[in-house]
């Protein structure tokens, strides 16, 4: 299966690779700024399964004027697309007041944008049954309970959420799946910074297994939902 999963060099993204590492005949392409971070995952990945193939692409997913030279690598590294998991987030925590125009283009760039124009580049390389999930929070869905702080971010992953269900709509005819996972609070390092010394619901362990799992199979249940994954009752 080839897969394309990004923000993974760390948290939730990195412990994803790692699962779905462990599975043979898994092709993947991780995607995050952090180079360093991606190879040394990459190469411990290989070094668990040598079934498994594991290509690291250090890219800034907000430089849109660069996607093609993006498509371009991945293309190097497979033809086709049977998954894509838009994983990359960014987390702001500041109060409304204080948000500044910088601090909202920087949020909606990584946690809209790019997951809207990734998928739209990886389209041609995707067929029958590929399966495009959004990562989102539970903060981004209507009627949860909402915290101060995260207007942008919450604001940002309620337009995930919104784009997933409008590309259902929109590649049903090709039987192309698209889903969103809004997820509970993960102690990852996003997490930690900006709410210190708060612990999450879920591990990024637990959290990844759940992910993983999905990506490969939930298409085969569902197409445009919005799935909370959270032991919190909203």
């Amino acid at each position: 299966m080839n897969i394309v999963i990004t923000g993974a060099s760390k948290g939730l993204g990195a412990e994803v690779v790692r699962v779905l590492s462990r599975h043979k005949g898994n092709h993947m392409v991780i995607i995050s700024r952090k180079g360093e971070a991606l190879r040394k995952l990459a190469a411990e990945c290989q070094r668990e399964s040598a079934d498994v193939k594991v290509m690291p692409i250090e890219f800034d997913l907000s430089q849109f004027d660069f996607y093609t030279f993006l498509l371009q690598k991945i293309e190097l590294c497979f033809r086709s697309c049977d998954v894509l998991i838009n994983n990359a987030g960014r987390l702001v925590n500041k109060p409304f007041r204080k948000t500044e125009m910088q601090d909202f283009d920087d949020i909606f760039n990584v946690n809209v944008k790019s997951s809207f124009f990734l998928s739209q580049l990886l389209l041609p390389m995707m067929n029958k049954n590929s399966h495009i999930v959004n990562i989102s929070s539970m903060g981004g869905v209507q009627g949860s309970k909402k915290f101060s702080g995260l207007s942008a971010y919450s604001a940002s992953k309620g337009a995930a959420a919104i784009l997933t269900e409008v590309l259902a709509e929109e590649l049903e005819e090709r039987e192309i799946f698209v889903n969103c996972l809004a997820l509970g609070s993960v102690q990852t390092e996003m997490f930690e910074k900006a709410f210190p010394g708060v612990k999450a619901f879920h591990t990024t362990q637990q959290m990844a297994s759940f992910v993983a799992d999905f990506a490969v199979t939930g298409h085969k249940y569902f197409n445009g939902k919005i799935i909370p994954v959270s032991v919190v009752v909203p």
